[in-house]
């Protein structure tokens, strides 16, 4: 009789995290960014810093193509990079 009394436990319900796992690209649509992406990596040290505008493509193509979620880029650290309209078009 090995038979376990948990009458008064918990049962867990996993949850996925709200951020940092997405579907993985299993068609490789944007194996091309990620290997620009990882090629900056390389080439920089692994300053993540001087391959911004690369992540940013990637995140891109990833939300393009329903890999993750779509946010605006804002929310994910690349409030620079947006373009922005330029001083000249704002007087016109």
């Amino acid at each position: 009789m090995s038979t376990a009394m948990n009458f008064g436990s918990k049962t867990f319900k996993p949850q996925p995290p709200e951020k940092g796992a997405f579907p993985l690209d299993h068609f490789g649509e944007c194996k091309s960014f990620k290997e620009k992406f990882m090629k900056c990596l390389i080439e920089n040290a692994s300053q993540n810093h001087l391959c911004r505008e690369v992540s940013k493509e990637y995140l891109e193509c990833r939300m393009e193509r329903q890999l993750m979620a779509k946010e605006p880029l804002e929310k994910l650290g690349f409030k620079d990079l947006v373009n922005n309209p330029s001083a000249e078009d704002q007087k016109n």
